[in-house]
């Protein structure tokens, strides 16, 4: 049987916990302090804790309120997840598909396949959020979203399936005016002697691997200053003259003034996007918005 006075609670819990301040909270709930800081006391009564420090500058979270705060935001994203679900099903709305996406596929892949879903599923809504690819295979197995685009390679997980969808030719970010700035092609040799910004391996050990075993290849072991969670921030580090790194050729036009993107010699590609989904979880909706985007789209369709 649903609690929903446990429900309230726990959703007035979440706005004083944001706001830290009853009587803000209260506002923004549209109503007045007194009976929020009541069932604030009701709902600490009942779980035999002290959610809040209470003084003149506010409501602070104690220990457990923090302990609890992630759940309980978790809790009241899924009741809104479960509240759309509803108001679509009254409109004839036949599902939400929730999409985790990293910014350069938002820019580059999904605008054109989310027209191409749209059309085959006029009845569908199609939810997006950012994620950088580190957080793809969490939020697939956790069901946070049902399809990923992200750079993904390789074996990812025992349920979660990858199919690659753009692949990039590789480039060395420098910092501006370093010795190996000017000039065409580089190659990978001339780096033997850098502190390298990689990608995390955990995030893509297949891309990883294949980049370490290059360097070998080439004469050389990288000396790898950090490990980083996504393209952009391995830019920002050589922007601040943390080292260099071996990047997708397409990121020279996000780079900023303070870091040079030279083209590499040696013929390297990494799988820049690649679609991902869980197995385990995939329904009808999931598979037939699968094979819309598996479909080779129309001649002139872009």
């Amino acid at each position: 049987m649903i609690n929903f006075r446990l429900i309230r609670h726990l959703w007035l819990f979440l706005a004083v916990a944001e706001e830290q301040h009853f009587g803000r909270a209260a506002k923004r709930l549209g109503m007045s302090q007194p009976p929020l800081t009541e069932q604030i006391q009701i709902l600490e009564q009942a779980l035999k804790v002290k959610l809040f420090e209470r003084s003149r500058r506010g409501a602070q979270l104690t220990a457990v309120g923090h302990a609890i705060l992630p759940a309980v935001r978790k809790f009241a994203e899924q009741l809104e997840s479960l509240e759309l679900a509803v108001r679509e099903a009254a409109a004839g709305q036949t599902g939400t598909l929730t999409i985790g996406a990293i910014t350069s596929a938002m820019l580059d892949v999904l605008p054109g396949l989310i027209t191409r879903i749209r059309q085959e599923h006029p009845g569908l809504t199609v939810a997006v959020k950012e994620i950088d690819s580190y957080e793809a295979i969490p939020a697939l197995q956790s069901g946070d979203i049902d399809l990923a685009f992200a750079r993904l390679e390789g074996r990812l997980d025992e349920d979660i399936q990858s199919l690659p969808l753009q692949e990039d030719p590789l480039a060395v970010a420098l910092p501006a005016g370093h010795p190996l700035s000017d000039g065409e092609a580089l190659p990978l040799a001339a780096l033997a002697q850098q502190d390298f910004i990689m990608f995390a391996r955990k995030v893509s050990p297949l891309s990883y691997d294949t980049l370490i075993t290059a360097c070998r290849n080439s004469g050389f072991s990288p000396r790898v200053l950090h490990e980083v969670r996504s393209v952009a921030s391995q830019i920002a580090f050589v922007g601040m003259g943390q080292g260099v790194a071996l990047v997708p050729a397409s990121v020279r036009g996000m780079a900023p003034a303070n870091v040079v993107i030279r083209p590499l010699a040696d013929q390297l590609h990494v799988v820049t996007t690649a679609m991902a989904w869980n197995s385990r979880r995939e329904n009808q909706l999931t598979r037939e918005v699968i094979a819309t985007i598996t479909r080779q789209p129309p001649a002139g369709d872009s």
